[in-house]
């Protein structure tokens, strides 16, 4: 399904391969790639969320208000929408459209021996061997596994820190959903790490990592000024009053 996306990363990868030499160097500039040409995505997909967030309380006022009367319900939530020049599905879009591009990226590097005729796949002698499994690499003993255990470790906590730090953007219940959702997927990923190429994990490591930055000093400055802006919109906003008409009665006429 995703070949066509594969064989342009592989001839992106390739291209690079002819100048980094190393593989695990040309999988990070990669990453890097990806991740510059995915930025404007990331961004639009934050500011949603941000304004999501911000008129969220408004939204739980409508559904709660018009509870027995869905199809009212829902008339007045597209009604919102339109008001706000809001589109809930805004912030899933950028993450529906990246989706091909990483699958299509873990194809092309769990398989990097059938893409590629070249006889070893290292990184710099740090990783050996890309294509093995942290648990394959064990069969060699602890220190030759060590560098594959790091990257899984590493594939794990770059799991947990930007699920942790976006829980800060939540209160309450919410909040706390986030963070055991965070743990939650954080087991998940050494369970799914263990068998995957170590030239995955690098992928994911590197990637991970940018995301943390970003994250840390782009992201969560994006949000606060989405925030901001969306507060001083509603705050400056036309107050509006719904009215309703009460049905005019006929006058009783009057006995002659």
């Amino acid at each position: 399904m995703w070949d066509w996306i594969v064989n342009i990363l592989f001839e992106l990868l390739k291209l690079i391969q002819t100048f980094a030499v190393d593989w695990g160097l040309s999988i990070i500039i990669l990453v890097v790639i990806i991740r510059l040409l995915l930025t404007p995505l990331m961004l639009k997909s934050t500011k949603s969320t941000a304004r999501m967030q911000v008129l969220q309380p408004k939204m739980l006022e409508i559904q709660e208000r018009y509870a027995d009367d869905p199809q009212r319900q829902a008339e007045e939530m597209q009604k919102f929408y339109s008001e706000n020049k809001f589109n809930p599905m805004a912030g899933c879009l950028p993450l529906l459209i990246q989706m091909p591009i990483l699958f299509a990226l873990f194809t092309l590097l769990r398989n990097l021996p059938q893409y590629f005729n070249d006889g070893t796949f290292s990184f710099f002698n740090i990783l050996p061997d890309l294509t093995t499994t942290p648990s394959a690499s064990f069969a060699d003993g602890f220190m030759v596994a060590l560098p594959a255990l790091v990257c899984l470790i590493l594939f794990a906590v770059l799991t947990l820190i930007p699920q942790l730090y976006m829980s800060r953007n939540q209160t309450g219940q919410q909040a706390q959903s986030m963070r055991m959702m965070a743990v939650v997927m954080t087991v998940m990923m050494l369970w799914m790490g263990w068998s995957l190429p170590v030239g995955v994990l690098l992928y994911y490591d590197v990637s991970s990592a940018w995301q943390v930055i970003q994250q840390i000093f782009v992201t969560q400055k994006v949000i606060d000024k989405a925030k901001a802006d969306e507060e001083e919109r509603l705050k400056n906003a036309p107050l509006q009053v719904e009215v309703t008409r009460r049905e005019k009665k006929p006058r009783p006429h009057k006995k002659k």
